[in-house]
């Protein structure tokens, strides 16, 4: 990075991924690093890797959910565009509105933005439903963000209950972990 990067403003925003189609767990692993490798986005935290029950269209393999805190200097629809660009390259074809997917990358939470255009909602219009996003959304949020509490409280909740169906899968290395991480 150069020294004059440092200076432009970096936003905070997190992203869900999902897969349940194929080598899921190397689709989740290729997504960060396609993510990462991204000139403007830099991947900050990685969420731990759960299971979870398929929802709504329910006759299909289970998936694997995490959730990645990136910081990026990228406008919110730009950012928009470039997960949905790293899709098509990871090869999501969007067919059925619930069914099987080999990935999927949703932006959840970009700052503190507010946003409700058609293309996109910020925060993520359902997120705060979907224990899948929340659960590992919580493992990487920052604890000053806003939603914070309210993530933490509903995935505590759904951790609890086994009953939403969402269980670690397993934790991956990120080179940042080492880092201290606030939480």
């Amino acid at each position: 990075m150069g020294m004059a990067s440092q200076y432009e403003h970096k936003a905070e925003a997190y992203i869900a991924l999902g897969s349940n189609i194929g080598d899921r767990e190397e689709l989740l692993q290729e997504a960060i690093n396609l993510i990462d490798s991204e000139p403007d986005i830099c991947v900050m935290h990685v969420s731990g890797i759960y299971e979870t029950d398929p929802v709504g269209y329910t006759d299909q393999p289970p998936f694997l959910n995490m959730a990645v805190a990136v910081t990026t200097s990228l406008e919110p629809m730009k950012l928009l565009h470039t997960l949905l660009e790293l899709e098509g390259r990871l090869g999501r074809i969007r067919h059925e509105r619930w069914g099987p997917r080999t990935i999927d990358l949703d932006l959840l939470l970009y700052d503190n933005v507010r946003m409700d255009q058609e293309e996109l909602t910020l925060p993520h219009p359902r997120m705060m439903e979907r224990s899948f996003v929340l659960v590992p959304l919580h493992d990487v949020i920052s604890s000053s963000h806003p939603l914070h509490e309210e993530v933490a409280t509903i995935s505590a909740a759904a951790l609890q209950g086994g009953k939403e169906g969402i269980t670690l899968w397993k934790t991956i290395n990120w080179r940042s972990a080492s880092e201290p991480f606030e939480n």
